[in-house]
């Protein structure tokens, strides 16, 4: 994924991904040996967007909620591309011809105010200018097979070509959610600090990219 010179990746300018995507695309193979792609989110992909949300389960929609899951927030999220500050990857395959979403991570190219705000409180400073936030989902077939870890490889390597030095949770982790903890623990994420929301004890977590 990119040029590698004296052994080191080349950097991407973010302006660039929305007119050319295949410079942060990239394929994998799932444990099952099906075939699945990585590649940001294209205007012209509003229906199959909102197939894939409307498609997931609420216990799923629950726990990876950062937007509404709906076919409205899906065209207006292809009507106003913008992955130079919000990078919408998508994980698909194909059947019979056929593209399907099976995953969907937002990758916010900076802080949220309601992050920022529990983060200071902890005595941790942010910066916009080279942190960034994540929002993962994954379709409810393709969960616990994979799918999740091959995402957040690919972004581990593809977001410091994007100048962007650490990587924060959305809204943070449900507690209740162990097999989520565990998950991003995998991937080099600490937490720092606790926040109750809903009435649900929640982790913030942040990793160094």
């Amino acid at each position: 994924m990119g040029k590698v010179t004296d052994g080191v990746l080349m950097q991407i300018d973010p302006s660039t991904i929305d007119a050319h995507p295949d410079l942060v695309s990239s394929s994998a193979e799932l444990t099952s040996g099906q075939r699945v792609y990585f590649r940001p989110l294209r205007a012209d992909q509003a229906a199959v967007l909102g197939a894939y949300f409307t498609g997931l389960s609420q216990a799923t929609r629950r726990v990876y909620g950062p937007h509404p899951f709906d076919q409205e927030t899906a065209d207006g999220f292809c009507a106003a591309l913008d992955s130079a500050h919000t990078l919408r990857m998508l994980a698909w395959v194909e059947e019979e011809g056929i593209e399907r979403i099976v995953g969907y991570f937002v990758v916010e190219m900076g802080v949220r105010a309601g992050d920022r705000r529990r983060y200071e409180a902890l005595g941790l400073t942010l910066h916009d200018e080279t942190d960034c936030t994540l929002a993962p989902s994954v379709a409810d077939a393709y969960q616990s097979g994979g799918l999740g870890s091959l995402m957040m490889q690919h972004l581990l390597g593809l977001l410091p070509r994007l100048g962007r030095q650490r990587m924060l949770l959305w809204g943070g982790v449900r507690a209740d959610n162990p097999r989520a903890v565990h998950f991003y623990t995998k991937f080099g994420f600490r937490r720092v600090g606790d926040f109750e929301a809903g009435g649900t004890n929640n982790y913030d977590m942040i990793a160094d990219l």
